[in-house]
């Protein structure tokens, strides 16, 4: 009989195992795989924009947009998909020398190229379909001005909310790691990716949609002027690009989410349940 859960010692166990499998996997599968996850996030992403794009109130907005986010992470899990800001958990399977550092930085490398191309691909073919002009323009205009707010954030707020955010993803990777069934695997993804999204942390990949999406629409006359509308600047339209994008967001959110999720989910939970050798060390 299939054990319905397991305990946080137990989890802590299963991810050395996964940690092994996941550097296991060829290049080329964990770039496909990178792929196919940047495309589910994006999914998750331009669904979310749309449902509350003509939303009014800020917190009600990221409510809505954080319960429709978290299929983005139940499609990874349960369709299957590599996505890197979970991948921050192959930590534990490194620390516990069962996997190379070198084939841990190999497949991040591997699978964050394929989210970024996955989600630039959702992003094109997003705005080829039209589906921006939605609201006579507004989704484009909120788009835009949602990808410029994340181009100013400072370096240390950027970080810092990488930090939070990939604190919560890689806790529904935990707990979804403890469900014996795809219910329960569902069921704990939902609550902490919800959490993330009204709480309006930074993903990195996540931001592979939202930024270049943005980028995309300043050609269009009239997503500017619904952005303009919505409060966005001149100046900070002007300021989007793709190097603000790399050097503003997508840098310093990359490492907010390793910290995250290598050091207060994997590391943690390492020293804590497998960590007797390492206190003995200490000593």
């Amino acid at each position: 009989m299939q054990k319905e859960f397991l305990t946080p010692a137990e989890i802590t166990e299963s991810f050395i195992g996964v940690g092994q499998k996941k550097a296991g996997l060829i290049p080329v599968h964990q770039f496909l795989l990178g792929i196919l996850a940047g495309a589910f996030i994006a999914f998750a992403s331009e669904g979310s924009n749309a449902a509350i794009h003509t939303v009014e109130s800020v917190g009600l907005g990221k409510a809505l947009a954080g319960a429709l986010f978290a299929t983005g992470l139940m499609l990874v899990l349960v369709a299957g998909g590599e996505l890197f800001t979970g991948n921050c958990l192959m930590i534990i399977a490194c620390a516990e020398r069962k996997i190379s550092l070198s084939s841990m930085l190999r497949g991040w490398v591997c699978v964050y190229a394929g989210n970024f191309i996955g989600s630039v691909l959702l992003a094109y073919l997003v705005l080829c379909s039209g589906q921006l002009d939605y609201s006579g323009g507004l989704l484009g205009g909120f788009t835009l001005k949602l990808a410029a707010y994340k181009t100013g954030l400072t370096f240390a707020k950027a970080f810092s909310m990488g930090i939070l955010c990939n604190w919560l993803v890689c806790l529904a990777v935990w707990m979804a790691a403890a469900a014996g069934d795809i219910a329960g695997k569902l069921l704990a993804v939902f609550f902490p990716i919800w959490l993330f999204i009204a709480s309006g942390f930074e993903h990195s990949i996540a931001n592979m949609y939202y930024i270049p999406a943005g980028i995309m629409t300043k050609a269009i006359p009239l997503y500017v002027d619904q952005a303009l509308k919505l409060g966005a600047t001149p100046e900070s339209i002007a300021f989007l690009d793709w190097g603000t994008f790399f050097l503003h967001n997508l840098v310093p959110v990359t490492l907010g989410n390793i910290v995250g999720g290598c050091l207060f989910v994997g590391l943690v939970y390492r020293f804590v349940y497998l960590g007797k050798k390492v206190r003995q060390q200490l000593r």
